[in-house]
């Protein structure tokens, strides 16, 4: 049996794995389900249809689950929140369940840091390995790709898509898709080299690095049309595997890439 706080409120539906443990005051709804080695701390709100992972920490008075902040929600039962394994989640953060208009999910995958007073809207999906700073905002339908670091005060807008290894600075807004690899500074987002100490923590070669630098260079400095540098990326990324993702990225329809 689970471990519950006997002042917290958990619905006799809901599905607590048993070693999962809730703290004082926390509220757990009917449609939720938590699986092995989840904590829960005081006063957090877990609603809706949300199924969280093992081995999440879950600091006191998140909220996680509630119905989105969108006015073209009516009501629609069947919406979902899933979040995955080894999530380190705050104080106050939000995460609010998907949306009928889009895929009726918000997905949050494994080992992601999201500190306190983070924002989620619905619809959603983020990979793995990624670190949210405190205050990070993100508007409905942002997509986020693995060991994604965005610093404090950093705010997404809708629709936004941010490619793998991306680091934003403090205080960036994020107006347009970012392609992978790409650091971004300035109070509207502006590329600003690539993640060249990330990529060195995560195992990258010296030799790939370069590759990358040299893909930066050919998207941002030659001076080049979106899809001439494109085309030149892609032919580079016959001998470095590294570049198919930004090549990948690129090809795919978004807000347009930050240049």
């Amino acid at each position: 049996m689970a471990n519950v706080h006997p002042t917290a409120l958990v619905d006799p539906n809901a599905r607590l794995a048993d070693s999962a443990a809730i703290g004082a005051f926390a509220i757990i709804g009917p449609h939720v389900t938590i699986d092995a080695g989840t904590t829960v701390g005081p006063h957090t709100v877990i609603a809706g249809r949300t199924r969280i992972g093992k081995n999440n920490r879950i600091f006191q008075f998140a909220s996680i689950g509630e119905i989105s902040q969108d006015k073209k929600y009516a009501g629609e039962e069947e919406v979902t929140t899933t979040i995955g394994d080894n999530n380190t989640i705050r104080e106050f953060v939000t995460i609010h369940a998907g949306t009928a208009q889009d895929r009726g999910d918000t997905l949050v995958g494994n080992n992601n840091w999201i500190l306190a007073y983070a924002h989620i809207a619905h619809d959603c999906v983020i990979g793995d390995n990624c670190v949210f700073s405190n205050v990070v905002q993100l508007g409905g339908h942002v997509h986020i790709d693995d060991y994604v670091t965005l610093g404090g005060h950093c705010a997404v807008h809708q629709f936004c898509r941010i490619g793998a290894h991306v680091m934003a600075r403090g205080g960036t807004m994020i107006v347009q898709d970012i392609p992978p690899y790409v650091t971004v500074a300035e109070h509207i987002a502006k590329p600003n080299g690539i993640n060249s100490i990330g990529l060195r923590r995560r195992g990258f070669s010296d030799e790939t690095i370069l590759a990358i630098r040299r893909a930066y260079k050919t998207l941002y400095r030659k001076g080049l049309t979106l899809a001439e540098a494109r085309e030149q990326i892609a032919r580079s990324a016959s001998s470095e595997p590294a570049l198919q993702i930004l090549v990948d990225f690129i090809n795919q329809e978004g807000r347009g890439i930050v240049r």
